[in-house]
């Protein structure tokens, strides 16, 4: 019995094709995990950004009320605003480095994100970092006998804390 026999032309081109389409897949496969994985990473930043912003304009609720009532000089208790940050953070299972000052609060959450292709090709986690800052301002509202401090994050965040002159603790509020 015979077989059928290739073309002669056709013996010169075994296995090129294998690679090239092993090649091609790999490349294919780089840029589908550099999609995903990069989204995932963006995610994690913004969920890290949202995290530290959040904790900083807790930590700047820590108003010095003595100063303020004694001469209208709007400052924060260092101590107490890095505690206040650190519990929320705490709070939301974040981690991140929390420094503070008379007149600004800084949160940094620094997370790991796990890869989902990328693994493959060796790089498995991704480290995602998120910075807040938030500064007490004095704001004065027309309607009613007490004036208003509003923290402002970087973010164009806004949290009001209403202080009123007459009692001994403020109120926080978020909008």
């Amino acid at each position: 019995m015979n077989r059928p026999t290739r073309p002669t032309w056709w013996h010169g081109d075994d296995g090129q094709v294998t690679a090239f389409v092993v090649a091609l897949s790999l490349g294919v496969l780089t840029l589908t995990g550099l999609t995903l994985d990069g989204g995932l990473a963006l995610a994690a930043t913004t969920r890290a950004t949202g995290q530290a912003e959040a904790a900083a304009r807790a930590g700047a609720q820590a108003i010095d009320l003595n100063t303020y009532r004694a001469n209208g000089t709007l400052r924060l208790r260092p101590a107490d605003a890095i505690a206040n940050a650190r519990a929320h953070l705490a709070a939301e299972g974040a981690t991140g480095t929390v420094t503070a000052s008379t007149n600004t609060v800084t949160v940094t959450v620094t997370t790991i994100q796990r890869t989902q292709l990328l693994g493959l090709v060796g790089i498995s986690t991704l480290t995602v970092h998120g910075q807040g800052i938030a500064r007490p301002q004095r704001e004065t509202i027309a309607e009613g006998p007490r004036s208003v401090a509003k923290v402002a994050t970087a973010g164009e965040r806004r949290l009001f804390a209403n202080i009123k002159t007459y009692s001994d603790f403020p109120v926080g509020h978020y909008c």
